[in-house]
């Protein structure tokens, strides 16, 4: 019952990156042709909701991928099981959130803080 719910999670936080994706592809090939420096593109997303929503969605739905991902992939090539192949699962999903969430803040909120 593990395996379903993970393999649907995983389809889940796909159909929801798939959208996210090409907004980003979108955003930076605008930025990318409007000539923006990388001060003006945080001059535009700084304090803003929408942005930390949009980038804190696709961090969540990475995370999850990714975790779930990278689960199969080592008890596959590695032999994990049991608790132990969870425990890293969690500290891998972990440690992608934390890492896009610190890169979400800095870029949505704390651009000006200098984080």
């Amino acid at each position: 019952m593990l395996s379903l719910r993970l393999y649907m999670l995983q389809r889940i936080s796909a159909l929801l990156m798939a959208p996210l994706v090409l907004g980003h592809l979108g955003v930076m090939i605008y930025a990318i042709q409007g000539g923006l420096s990388a001060a003006e593109i945080l001059g535009r997303t700084q304090g803003s909701v929408l942005w930390f929503a949009f980038y804190g969605l696709f961090v969540v739905a990475v995370s999850v991928h990714g975790a779930i991902g990278l689960r199969t992939v080592i008890h596959e090539w590695g032999g994990l099981k049991g608790p132990v192949l969870e425990a890293v699962m969690w500290a891998i999903g972990l440690a992608l959130f934390a890492l896009g969430a610190r890169a979400v803040w800095a870029v949505t909120f704390a651009a000006g803080l200098g984080a």
